[in-house]
């Protein structure tokens, strides 16, 4: 078993018999006091010759999964490796050269390697210790002479033009935007509409590498990306879209259950989006698999046309269980109520009840669910609101209050200045900075994110709600017979299926999405007060 990253990284180095290439981050890794029987060494190209990546996994093992996220180093499991690569040895063309951005202990460069015997292999990746893993791997596996290693940032890599199609293939890594460097994020945004796309700075590293291979590939050229499957229905991800349906070339979609695990260390919903450059098939090929082993051939899907998928807003309507055909006698939870996210008070310590709060005039102090749990806790009804913690929210014009609520409200505001409440974005961004500005009860609340299907839970409490849930408000006078009758539904029909999946398998339900559910038309709930 190997000890940490100083002896993984010299294990690697002496697999390397050609060490000419190495660049000096590479042999600054290396320490070379430590050594390897030749048993231990001809274990770990025996293991590597059958196929497998113990180099890789054990880089994998030494460096937590919440340390590579930093990187966005997510390593793909080999089914999910071989099935893309069996798509493109389907390509009428073969690449005369495969790039792999991301390219970890080159996993896809292996398998390619094999499928294109004489294709030149591009691997780009910005860690050092992963291209060694890499260059031992090539070293073994008896493709180094054709392989070209670029350690830098994929938004930086240059590509020269070659006389054939180019392969595009690999597990671009996602990082979040808050980790992206505002330099980066201008970049993406002019990059983006220099091709006339919407841009937003939300994206995550993924989509930058999807806008690098646009602006670098050449007509002709083809590629395979598994991503996370966000960008299916975020805002941010609308520049993918607007991608895939002009110069990328959208040909197919394959969108993966978090259960069948796309992604070895994350319980996350994975999409294997396949495209062809300057040449966008009629149809975008479009479908959802339970397992991995349901992948090949990678040619199966409904075919959906292209000016359908450019009307929808949302793409994600078009890969789930079912759909897009649903019961006649069904109609959308967005036709029956307006669902609403809850507020933001921008600094919960100032605005969540605490011992701050005690001079404050009760009329201001409103019982609200302020966590997930308080829902999940109460099952099918929130009944007694004295379990709740309360929140303030005090009116915009505290001025026109009585002389002794003003003297409490503004010895409260002096506590919550110097707890620097006034300064955040939201509080900044509300009409006072001091007023939180809550919805009215909504009559059924629901969770926004947990690691299980939304709960749909009877406010019969008057709670009000934070963001971490959703309220549901009927469009149309209710009855609380309808209005129970339809969270109880909800509640058996919601599935983890209509929500994103992210990494630690938490499952998002945005306004948009529980907006979407299906329930039975009003007739069944006989509805109206």
């Amino acid at each position: 078993m190997i000890a940490g990253e100083d002896e993984l990284a010299a294990l690697a180095h002496t697999l390397i018999t050609d060490k000419r290439r190495l660049t000096k981050a590479e042999r600054d890794l290396v320490s070379t006091e430590i050594t390897f029987t030749e048993a231990e060494l001809a274990e770990h190209r025996e293991a590597i010759r059958a196929g497998g990546d113990p180099l890789g996994e054990a880089f994998c093992s030494i460096r937590s999964p919440e340390v590579r996220r930093g990187q966005g180093a997510t390593y793909t499991p080999p089914a999910i490796v071989n099935a893309m690569i069996s798509w493109a040895s389907g390509e009428e063309t073969e690449p005369v050269r495969i790039v792999d951005p991301g390219a970890g202990s080159g996993r896809f460069i292996a398998a390619a390697a094999r499928a294109f015997p004489q294709a030149a292999l591009v691997a780009v990746e910005i860690d050092p210790l992963a291209t060694l893993i890499l260059r031992a791997n090539a070293t073994i596996l008896g493709f180094v002479e054709r392989l070209t290693v670029a350690i830098k940032d994929y938004r930086d890599f240059a590509l020269p033009r070659v006389d054939g199609p180019t392969l595009f293939v690999g597990n671009p890594p996602y990082v979040r935007h808050h980790d992206i460097e505002r330099s980066r994020k201008t970049w993406f945004t002019e990059a983006a509409r220099s091709f006339g796309f919407p841009a937003s700075g939300l994206a995550g590293l993924h989509i930058h590498f999807f806008l690098r291979t646009r602006q670098i590939a050449r007509p002709g050229d083809y590629g395979a990306f598994i991503t996370a499957a966000e960008w299916l229905d975020v805002n941010y991800g609308s520049v993918l879209r607007k991608m895939l349906a002009d110069g990328l070339g959208g040909a197919s979609l394959h969108v993966i259950d978090p259960k069948a695990r796309p992604f070895t260390d994350a319980l996350t919903t994975g999409a294997i989006t396949c495209f062809r450059v300057g040449k966008r098939p009629a149809h975008f090929t479009m479908r959802t698999v339970d397992s991995l082993d349901q992948l090949t051939p990678m040619t199966a899907g409904q075919a959906v046309d292209w000016p359908t998928i450019e009307a929808a807003p949302r793409w994600s309507i078009f890969v789930r269980h079912g759909a897009p055909e649903h019961r006649s006698d069904e109609i959308e939870l967005g036709e029956l109520f307006r669902v609403h996210r809850g507020q933001v008070t921008g600094c919960n310590a100032v605005w969540i009840e605490g011992p701050q709060a005690r001079a404050l005039p009760p009329r201001f102090l409103y019982p609200a669910v302020t966590k997930a749990r308080d829902l999940l806790a109460a099952g099918v009804s929130l009944a007694d609101p004295a379990a709740l913690k309360k929140v303030i929210d005090l009116p915009v014009d505290i001025e026109t209050l009585p002389a002794d609520e003003l003297k409490a409200v503004k010895a409260f505001l002096k506590w919550a200045r110097k707890m620097e409440a006034n300064k955040g974005f939201v509080a900044t961004h509300r009409r006072a900075w001091w007023s939180v500005g809550l919805r009215e009860p909504a009559p059924i609340l629901c969770t926004y994110m947990a690691r299980r299907s939304p709960a749909f839970v009877r406010n019969r409490a008057g709670a009000r709600h934070l963001n971490i849930a959703h309220g549901l408000y009927p469009v149309q006078p209710m009855s609380d017979a309808a209005l129970d009758e339809i969270a109880r539904h909800l509640n058996e029909t919601a599935s983890m299926a209509s929500g994103r999946t992210y990494a630690g398998g938490l499952v998002k339900f945005e306004p948009g999405e529980v907006s979407r559910l299906r329930i039975p038309d009003m007739s069944s709930f006989g509805a109206t007060a």
